[in-house]
């Protein structure tokens, strides 16, 4: 397997949106696209209402269903020669979650592709697939194969993380470079969620699409917001739950196992760059995997991509 790694240049840059005032973004005289639930139109932040206006959805085939997906996705402007920087999301989340580094990426001239996971964000689920880890490793797969087409620097935040290196073990001729972001990977797949009654399991997913458990996460994950700020947020971050495919989507994956790659990470010997916030998982994943470069920010809040 070919060895991972990343330079500084990369995490520099994504890591100096402190100062996102002063920063400009693309406009777009386009609207929303239709598929999106009509609550995007109460989104203030205008980071989320500039990459809302670029998503798009390509038509993505799979195996494990006769019709192809019409995957959502925000796509590059721009096609380098360099390798495309592809952009995870965490759980339960969307390409909108890099809102504010996207067009950062896309300003320094990368080609930046911000990528919905199957069964989250805004793809259509309509006919519902699958959506357990295998599903989620070959539907990525697939439109790496017909769009991306070149190797690439994954992008993985908390479960993102997971995702990103479930998808370089199995799939390493796409990846050249690796970057997790607070990376939840020793977390053994959903637990005894897995083993949940169906109904119980679609209540518990029910409440963690509601309003109050959103709003009192991003308070946790971010300091130093406003409770006008955290409410728009929690708008952004719950948009892609308001499809009617989402509780469904959400309860198989869960009932499927989730992700397990702590062994994955000892026998990739992945070289690779790691951002933290949370020292302990810094150091174990440190004495596993030698990842050549490690930053570490204590006052960041949970999500930093979004601080």
């Amino acid at each position: 397997m070919k060895m991972l790694n990343v330079t500084t240049s990369f995490v520099t840059m994504a890591s100096e949106f402190t100062a996102l005032r002063g920063f400009t973004v693309r406009s777009s005289s386009a609207g929303f696209p239709s598929f999106l639930p009509k609550e995007v139109d109460k989104i203030k932040d205008p980071f989320a209402r500039k990459l809302a206006t670029r998503i798009e959805r390509l038509s993505v085939p799979v195996k494990f269903t006769e019709n192809s997906i019409m995957t959502s996705c925000v796509r590059p402007l721009i096609k380098c020669k360099t390798s495309p920087v592809v952009l995870l999301h965490g759980f339960d989340s969307s390409c909108l979650e890099w809102r504010y580094t996207y067009p950062l990426l896309e300003d320094a001239g990368l080609e930046t592709w911000a990528v919905d996971i199957l069964g989250w964000g805004f793809s259509d689920l309509e006919r519902l697939p699958s959506c357990d880890v295998a599903s989620k490793r070959h539907h990525f797969y697939e439109l790496w194969k017909s769009y991306i087409q070149k190797p690439m620097i994954l992008v993985g935040p908390s479960l993102g993380a997971a995702v990103a290196i479930d998808f370089a073990v199995n799939h390493p001729e796409a990846v050249q470079k690796l970057v997790l972001i607070d990376a939840s990977v020793y977390t053994e797949g959903t637990g005894n969620l897995a083993t949940l009654p169906k109904w119980l399991a679609y209540a518990g997913v029910s409440l963690l699409k509601s309003i109050p458990l959103r709003l009192y996460v991003n308070f946790l994950a971010f300091n130093d917001i406003s409770i006008s700020t955290s409410l728009d947020w929690t708008n952004i971050g719950r948009l892609h739950c308001l499809l009617p495919w989402w509780e469904d989507a959400t309860v198989d994956f869960m009932r499927s196992g989730g992700y397990k790659v702590g062994a994955q990470i000892e026998q990739a010997c992945l070289k690779l760059f790691c951002h933290f916030n949370r020292p302990s998982v810094m150091l174990i994943l440190h004495d596993i995997t030698h990842a050549s470069i490690y930053e570490f920010h204590m006052v960041c809040g949970y999500l930093r991509i979004l601080f």
